[in-house]
């Protein structure tokens, strides 16, 4: 349509071109396009509708009539390509670099229907700084001024949409994604801004793949293939809605469910992917769309047409798809006949219940005519060209009218105020959609919630959960992770060589924890913790040392006492027979130092009891080793004065026999010397390195054992090491003097004692190493008893049994003589008497 200025429309009025065979050996022809797209005619008519409008408005260009010029770009770049240059030259073919028409100047041209369409017609418009609007070019790459001068845009940039769209995975958990997109500029640029803001949040991506532009079967399986084998539920598609449905027709015929589907608002409410037979599959899918309007009197203009009278090609193309009719041709007659009845047309073309892309045309032309508006109403002098000047509107250059462009600002149909940025790009308003499927099988779009890329960080997004009806009519969010969440008590092991997001919950070590879900690291439990079973909390340990209230230390505790009773008693029976023959023969003295160091040594035994402090870690081992050394000094000195004898004896002479032998006192005063040396050791080791006590948390994880340091080892083992040479030396001298041909052979005894004791050390060392915490103690306080019980068995239940119940044998004559006759009756001889004369003299009171 001619008029004062012309505007210049681009629509992919056609999905493609027609295959052709190229050939040298002809002039090269323009290819002819195929396959009508209704949604697109519809954005051409809605061009048409607003420039009628704005003719028909006195308050927008009064006195200028706008008139149009629309091409076909076939969702093709080159035929974009063409018409662009057929438009700038103003002929019926492209003349690069010439304006070869002649009458109303060109204004701007809309469109051209796709941001891989649009970026090749921008960068030939850009050299001419010509203007564009584009109605659906949501690349986020045409936002860059340096490459694209003159283009400026009334759909948001795909910059905010993935941004977006990585929200809505973000707000539903998904952290496994597969992305889909097209073999194009829209696609790349928009799923490569996708993975940038999901990766950023930890989202991993499973599979990504490119619908090619031209279709291939084999790209097409192998990308259904990968669909399939792929465990992410959730799929992000940045793709035209005619790309999209060629891959959409495998995925329907491979019946390929349990999918959800994000999509870009370039298919979101698309009739093409949304049709019946795909509800199974694609019920649920959830996407961004741009703003919708209901646009007054356009559903009227769309059903004005008579292809009768109009003598364009197009319209009775449009009229035999849209009708399934064809023309008379060569005076037959197919059907058609220009009357037929909108209302029995069920398409995109009369389906205006989603006007999105077509507000965008609708803005587009509007946001021109605002534009030439304030051109024209500019006054001289106040102008912002070189000295106030104005531009003519009958005679301007694209330049001109590229400045009022970028500086327009006026209200749209929904209220909302109309301004292009630095980038040429306006504020992002989106509408989130939701497909639910209805009964009959149809899909249905439900706005359930919005997006305002201007709104404070935080607040960009509103969704109302209880909305949406996912894939198979549920109500609950799909779930799509690599792998679940690790629990408290887990950490995160990632899988080498996979995403992050695929990884293995392993359990904490012991004494570490993990508090929160999906850790990466465990945290290390305070020393006096412990990691408790479901390892997510730190305990306390368990304090443990063997105390009074235990079982096992009150069994020890009352063998103490009946080892210490024991002796006692034995000590008050030696008091009460003190004056007979076998107690007075027996170094009465030394008896008695020798039962009241084993009551010491029953008694030191209970200090090992109960919770280790300062005072009973110096006492127990000092008081243990100086009471096990006044016994072992007593059987010394008595085995010294032992071994004289037997050697005497040996002797068998009379010179022999007067061999001299220690006195009480001397046995008494060598006892006394060797216990204090031994004191004089130990006051060295708590003067200079005493035990403490101490929390051992080492040896056992989940116990706290209260314990003593030795403090010294070295000390420690001299002290251990003086009672143990003390034994030996006392076992070599009982051992020598065993075989004394007594009645009672006390030195045979005190072997066995002393074999008894060093068996019972010998075997705890193993069973002390070989035990932690209160059973160290108690293996301690066994080996005690047990070496103590040893000597107060050895040593004086012989001498207590002839004393209490045989006192008949505690004569002088038993105790000093010896008989080698069974007849005690018969007179001696004199052989016997000289036999009884040695035997009194090596005489020593043991029971044999």
């Amino acid at each position: 349509m001619p008029g004062d200025v012309i505007v210049g429309g681009m629509f992919p009025i056609h999905y493609r071109v027609v295959s052709s065979n190229s050939s040298s050996s002809t002039s090269p022809q323009s290819s002819g396009c195929e396959g009508f797209n209704f949604r697109a005619f519809r954005w051409a008519r809605t061009m048409i509708h607003a420039i009628n409008e704005i003719n028909q408005n006195d308050s927008i260009l009064p006195d200028i009539l706008l008139g149009y010029t629309i091409y076909d770009s076939c969702f093709t770049i080159s035929k974009a390509v063409e018409g662009t240059l057929t438009y700038l030259t103003g002929q019926d073919e492209a003349v690069p670099n010439y304006r070869c028409g002649s009458g109303a100047p060109l204004a701007v041209l809309i469109g051209s229907g796709g941001s891989a369409l649009s970026i090749a017609t921008a960068r030939i418009l850009g050299l001419y700084y010509f203007p564009q609007v584009d109605y659906s070019a949501s690349c986020s790459v045409l936002s860059d001024k340096f490459q694209f001068p003159s283009f400026i845009r009334t759909i948001p940039s795909d910059i905010f949409q993935s941004r977006a769209m990585a929200k809505l995975v973000v707000h539903f958990g998904w952290t496994w994604v597969g992305t889909i997109a097209s073999d194009d500029d829209y696609g790349k640029y928009g799923i490569k801004n996708f993975k940038e803001e999901v990766e950023k949040v930890g989202v991993c991506i499973s599979f990504s793949e490119t619908i090619p532009k031209v279709y291939a079967r084999e790209k097409i399986v192998r990308i259904v293939d990968t669909i399939e084998q792929s465990t992410a539920q959730i799929i992000a598609v940045f793709s035209a809605d005619i790309d999209l449905s060629y891959l959409m027709e495998e995925v329907m015929q491979r019946n390929i469910s349990g999918r959800t589907w994000i999509a870009s608002e370039a298919w979101i409410n698309s009739a093409l992917i949304s049709k019946p037979e795909y509800s199974s599959l694609l019920g649920g899918t959830i996407g961004l769309a741009i703003q919708r309007a209901d646009i007054r009197g356009l559903h009227n203009h769309l059903i004005q047409l008579d292809p009768r009278n109009s003598g364009e090609k197009l319209i009775t193309e449009f009229w035999e798809r849209a009708f399934d009719c064809m023309w008379p041709e060569h005076g037959v007659a197919r059907f058609c006949t220009g009357k037929e009845d909108f209302d029995e047309i069920d398409n995109t073309y009369t389906d205006i219940s989603q006007l999105r892309l077509t507000y965008s045309v609708y803005k587009s032309v509007y946001t021109v005519a605002n534009a030439l508006h304030n051109m024209h109403t500019c006054k001289t002098g106040e102008g912002p060209f070189v000295n106030g000047s104005c531009a003519n509107i009958t005679n301007f250059q694209p330049w001109q009218l590229m400045y009022y462009l970028k500086n327009v600002r006026f209200k749209s149909l929904l209220g909302e105020e109309i301004y292009f940025d630095v980038n040429g790009d306006i504020d992002a308003m989106y509408d989130i959609m939701n497909w639910q499927r209805t009964s009959d099988g149809y899909i249905s779009f439900k706005v359930i919630g919005s997006y305002n890329g201007t709104a404070p960080p935080g607040q960009e997004m509103t969704i109302h959960n209880d909305s949406i009806i996912w894939n198979d009519d549920q109500v609950t969010p799909p779930f799509s992770v690599c792998s679940k969440s690790c629990q408290p008590g887990t950490r995160k092991g990632i899988r080498q060589g996979e995403p992050v997001c695929c990884f293995d919950c392993i359990l904490c070590a012991d004494g570490e924890i993990t508090n929160e879900t999906d850790s990466r690291e465990c945290i290390q439990c305070p020393e006096d913790y412990w990691s408790n079973e479901n390892r997510d909390e730190c305990v306390h340990k368990v304090i443990e040392y063997l105390g009074y209230n235990d079982a096992l230390g009150m069994t020890l505790i009352a063998l103490s006492i009946f080892g210490a009773c024991t002796a006692a008693a034995i000590a008050v029976v030696y008091m009460v027979r003190k004056n007979t023959a076998l107690v007075k023969a027996n170094n009465r003295g030394l008896s008695f130092m020798l039962l009241f160091s084993l009551v010491i040594c029953f008694l030191s035994a209970i200090i090992f009891v109960g919770l280790p402090v300062a005072w009973s870690c110096m006492t127990r081992q000092v008081l243990l080793a100086v009471s096990f050394a006044t016994c072992l000094s007593c059987m010394l000195s008595k085995a010294v004065n032992l071994m004289l004898k037997a050697k005497a004896t040996k002797a068998k002479s009379p010179e022999g026999t007067e061999t001299k032998l220690l006195g009480p006192f001397q046995q008494r005063i060598i006892a006394l010397i060797l216990v204090l040396c031994h004191a004089c050791l130990c006051t060295a080791w708590l003067l200079i390195l005493p035990p403490y006590p101490i929390k051992n948390t080492q040896s056992q994880n989940i116990k706290i054992i209260m314990e003593c340091n030795e403090g010294s080892v070295v000390f420690l083992c001299c002290v251990l090491g003086y009672d143990a040479l003390l034994a030996a030396i006392c076992f070599v001298f009982a051992f020598i003097a065993r075989k004394l041909p007594d009645n009672f052979n006390e030195a045979k005894f005190m072997t066995f004692a002393l074999l008894v004791f060093f068996i019972v050390w010998i075997s705890f060392i193993p069973a002390y190493l070989s035990t932690r915490g209160k059973y160290m103690v108690a293996v301690e306080m066994f080996a005690i008893l047990a070496s103590s019980f040893g000597l107060l068995a050895c040593l004086f239940v012989p001498k207590c049994y002839i004393i209490l119940l045989k006192p008949e044998r505690n004569t002088e004559e038993l105790v000093k003589g010896k008989t080698v006759t069974n007849d005690k009756s018969a007179p001696p001889t004199s052989q016997s008497l000289t036999n009884s004369a040695i035997s009194t003299a090596c005489s020593t009171i043991t029971l044999s």
